[in-house]
């Protein structure tokens, strides 16, 4: 009897990745195997995400086609959080099921396509199954979220902030470092909370006890021989201890992922965001007197309700007293069951908006450029993510995957995926470095 075969779908942030890797490695230690068709498959698995309107349509659109193609469809992930929102538009599906519930759809793929387990050719790896390449994975620490940002409904979706065991998370962290895995990038909603929810209760590992605590769960990570990236981290008091361990020069990298979201002051209290009484621009500067080579990314939205242009000059001006080395940047868009569409705020037009948004990043360009420049004559280190016949494309420590800038690598010998090498930096634009490999 052939294995049924399930094809995947995953759409959104990081975070939902994992939660793809976990229901996959479920399925796959069952006996179901993975096909790239919908046409070919038993069943189809779409893992949406909810967080705009514009990521809902794209999830519902990803729903239509697995329909056409296939019809057999399970829906999870944040958007399932609101099936009636789905079944308005797509009423023929086996099951939706919300964020994080495993064990719902894994049943959802039973009650359609019955497993065919054979024990003696159904091989998981330990370290579980990954949709991203070998040489790094992302390791989530936590779900869900305490804070309340009127822009967002993640904790109607997800929940409340609840963090696993340190022990937990680096014994996955372990697995996945034997199974090659050069790079761990720990993601949560909120990695500066971290443990809040356990009252950082410490679990046994190694022989010793490890607070569930963002410090010590770093400490230990950075211990694995693996580079260790910090994502969506907070600027939080407590996050001084961590620059300390990246000037230590070790495997945790001096990156922080920052989601400041702006710097108006108007604005953040609109936004409710935490830590917006932050003195954020004394902070990057201490964290850069004790880690020179301190990466700094961010995200800020513009047009948010009641954005003035006095508002939007101070994040400019911000910007350029910060010099972040990586920023993305988005237009507001409303959500429906965000706190921010009842707060009575003046909307900003939709080409105030875009005028808006091409500012920060012809500023943000600017300064990219010029914190580039600085590293040309640099020997860095660089991990390889695509192997070329002469040039290969790869990262420094201070580019994330996907999100950051590239390193592209001339060399003389041929160099694979998760390949670490120096480079000597020849030249930069504005948000990328091309070097040779030494």
């Amino acid at each position: 009897m052939s294995a049924p075969r399930i094809s995947f779908v995953s759409l959104g942030c990081p975070k939902a990745l994992v939660d793809s890797e976990r229901i996959i490695t479920r399925l796959r230690a069952e006996g179901y195997e993975l096909t790239r068709s919908h046409a070919g498959a038993d069943a189809v698995i779409v893992n949406t995400c909810g967080f705009l309107d514009s990521a809902k349509a794209e999830s519902l659109a990803a729903i239509g086609a697995a329909l056409k193609e296939n019809g057999k469809v399970i829906v999870t992930g944040c958007m399932g959080a609101q099936p009636d929102e789905i079944r308005a538009v797509h009423r023929d599906l086996l099951a939706i099921t919300g964020p994080q519930a495993y064990e719902s759809v894994v049943s959802a793929v039973h009650a359609a396509v019955p497993p065919a387990h054979d024990p003696f050719v159904d091989l998981v790896p330990p370290e579980g199954v990954k949709l991203t390449p070998r040489h790094y994975a992302y390791l989530k620490i936590s779900e869900g979220c305490n804070n309340r940002c009127s822009f967002c409904i993640i904790p109607k979706l997800r929940g409340d902030l609840v963090s696993r065991p340190a022990a937990d998370v680096l014994r996955e962290a372990e697995r996945l470092v034997k199974a090659c895995v050069k790079e761990l990038l720990v993601i949560s909603q909120d990695t500066s909370a971290y443990g809040l929810d356990l009252r950082y209760a410490a679990s046994e590992w190694r022989g010793r006890r490890v607070a569930t605590k963002f410090f010590d769960l770093v400490r230990e990570l950075g211990e694995l021989g693996a580079w260790v990236r910090l994502h969506y981290v907070y600027p939080y008091p407590h996050v001084d201890e961590v620059v300390a361990l990246m000037a230590a020069k070790g495997n945790v990298l001096p990156y922080l992922d920052i989601p400041f979201q702006h710097a108006a002051p108007n604005v953040l209290r609109a936004m409710r965001r935490p830590a917006h009484q932050e003195k954020t621009l004394e902070r990057i500067r201490a964290w850069r007197a004790v880690c020179p080579d301190l990466t700094i990314r961010s995200t800020f939205i513009v047009g948010f309700p009641g954005e003035t242009e006095a508002d939007f000059e101070a994040l400019l001006v911000w910007l350029a007293e910060a010099k972040l080395d990586r920023v993305g940047a988005f237009r507001y868009e409303p959500v429906k069951g965000a706190a921010a569409n009842d707060l009575g705020l003046p909307v900003v037009p939709n080409e105030v908006k875009a005028r808006r948004y091409a500012r920060v990043m012809e500023r943000q360009r600017a300064i990219s450029g010029a914190n580039l420049k600085c590293k040309v004559g640099r020997r860095v280190p660089v991990i390889i993510d695509a192997p070329g016949p002469t040039v290969a494309k790869g990262r420094s420590k201070a580019d994330a995957p996907e999100i950051d800038g590239a390193v592209y690598v001339a060399s003389r010998r041929p160099l694979r995926a998760g390949d670490i090498v120096t480079v000597k930096i020849e030249r930069s634009d504005a948000y990328d470095l091309h070097g040779i490999a030494v």
